[in-house]
């Protein structure tokens, strides 16, 4: 029996930095098992250079992504997602719109890096800190035992995950 992939809904305010990076991320490490996508409530309507910058280094591809808003995933004929996952506090404390298909949510709050005022090479390390961060609990996430997983238990796992600090290596939550 073939499993179809589960859809992954990444929201920020700006849908330019953060939940770009975890779009790409979920796909990278979740493999087969997930599609990949983000959107902000004001998205600022282009994807910030660092954050492709970012990917690119890290080997993944930027075609395709473009800032958007959560409203494309609310209209008739969307994607059903399975999880939608906040990546900044802005857009976890706004009232977002009912998502088909009730999706399991949970709250990952990261650092904005677009947000980032210093040299170069700051704001580049405030990037590369949030692709980690994400990267970490995105592996966690993946590795979740899905099958054997009843929803609230599902659920629970991934909001523990969104509590995962930046310097906390895999294996703590999963």
């Amino acid at each position: 029996m073939t499993i179809q992939p589960l859809n992954v809904l990444f929201l920020c305010t700006g849908n330019s930095a953060r939940s770009i990076l975890a779009e790409r991320l979920v796909e990278r490490w979740g493999a087969g098992k997930f599609n990949g996508f983000s959107a902000g409530s004001h998205p600022k309507g282009e994807v910030h250079p660092l954050a492709l910058r970012t990917l690119e280094d890290a080997g993944l591809p930027t075609d395709g992504l473009r800032s958007k808003s959560w409203d494309e995933f609310a209209a008739p004929g969307a994607p059903v997602m399975d999880f939608v996952f906040t990546v900044c506090d802005d857009a976890a404390g706004e009232i977002c719109p009912v998502w088909p298909g009730q999706p399991m949510t949970a709250h990952w709050a990261v650092p904005d890096p677009a947000a980032g005022t210093g040299s170069d090479i700051e704001r580049i390390a405030a990037f590369r800190d949030a692709f980690r961060m994400l990267e970490t609990r995105i592996k966690l996430f993946a590795s979740l035992p899905f099958g054997k997983l009843e929803r609230a238990s599902l659920t629970r796992r991934a909001q523990e995950i969104g509590r995962i600090g930046p310097n906390e290596g895999e294996g703590s939550a999963a």
